[in-house]
């Protein structure tokens, strides 16, 4: 089915003197994944909260599913699925007791198929009658998606789904929602990743509440306006101190025992690069061109936003 599965127009909620979410537009096609990119605090779960109507917003309009969210809380909670960062599993029922719980919470009936497929898809089924207590990490994430599918939405909401898991699992979860959306389904998720945006058909970066930027993966990084080099030195940091006033370099991002500098010109910037860090007595290790990445977009829409 083609067409938006949500509309966001100029979205606002305050909670005190905070401002969560200051004016966010979006437009999510059906069968698609969106993600919110950006770090705690930057009102990722606020709107997420807010498309599930479980935020109320102080001003704008949410369709979700052609639906008014105002209007038809009720009916778009039927057709949703809403994945929280703190999904309440409970450790003393098996795999099997904790879906069939959430089973009866949504009103389905006849769900022991469903069940059954939803087990063999996240690969539970061997374990369906070990206790959520005895899981690992990833595994109940993944019981928590099943709870959460049980009732067959048609919008899943994901709020930090990974955070905290490790590698092993986060590839597996990530595969279990490849065939989610090759089934159709929209997945519109928060992520302080910028590798799991990657994936995603269009991201928002999203900072104080409102998009830095927001569109496809490849079109936002093609909106940074400058080449980039990265730095391998013995001495990073002094490296920065050394080039942060240099012509032709608008930003140095550090990145552990690198940095990217981001230039107008990039031969023009080798050139001054090994001459400046080579009358400082410093090596140069590594000095090459890269395509930008989400996390340098990122950085350097959030330092002309400060």
């Amino acid at each position: 089915m083609s067409g938006a599965a949500i509309e966001i127009v100029d979205l606002r909620k305050r909670f005190g003197n905070v401002t969560a979410i200051d004016g966010l537009s979006l437009v999510v096609e059906r069968g698609r994944m969106f993600a919110f990119v950006g770090p705690d605090g930057a009102g990722k779960s606020t709107a997420m909260r807010a498309l599930c109507g479980i935020v109320r917003p102080d001003s704008g309009r949410i369709s979700v599913l052609g639906l008014d969210a105002r209007k038809d809380g009720k009916e778009i909670k039927r057709r949703i699925g809403y994945l929280s960062q703190r999904f309440s599993l409970y450790g003393d029922l098996t795999v099997d007791e904790n879906v069939e719980f959430f089973a009866e919470i949504n009103g389905v009936r006849d769900f022991g198929e469903r069940r059954d497929e939803l087990l063999e898809f996240t690969r539970l089924a061997p374990f369906r009658k070990r206790l959520a207590a005895r899981l690992s990490g990833g595994m109940k994430q993944k019981l928590a998606l099943a709870c959460t599918l049980i009732h067959r939405p048609e919008i899943l909401f994901l709020d930090e789904p990974t955070t905290g898991v490790d590698p092993v699992s986060r590839r597996e979860f990530w595969s279990i929602l490849s065939g989610l959306l090759a089934d159709g389904m929209t997945i519109v998720m928060a992520t302080p990743y910028m590798d799991e945006a990657e994936r995603c058909a269009s991201v928002g970066l999203i900072h104080h509440g409102r998009f830095l930027i927001a569109g496809t993966p490849s079109a936002v990084k093609a909106a940074l306006p400058a080449d980039i080099l990265e730095l391998d030195c013995d001495d990073p940091r002094a490296a920065r101190g050394l080039l942060r006033e240099a012509p032709g370099i608008s930003d140095i991002q550090v990145f552990g025992d690198h940095l990217d500098l981001l230039v107008e010109d990039k031969t023009a910037a080798e050139t001054l690069i090994r001459t400046r860090l080579g009358a400082a007595g410093m090596d140069v290790a590594g000095l090459r061109s890269k395509s930008p990445s989400l996390e340098n977009v990122f950085i350097s829409l959030i330092g002309g936003a400060a």
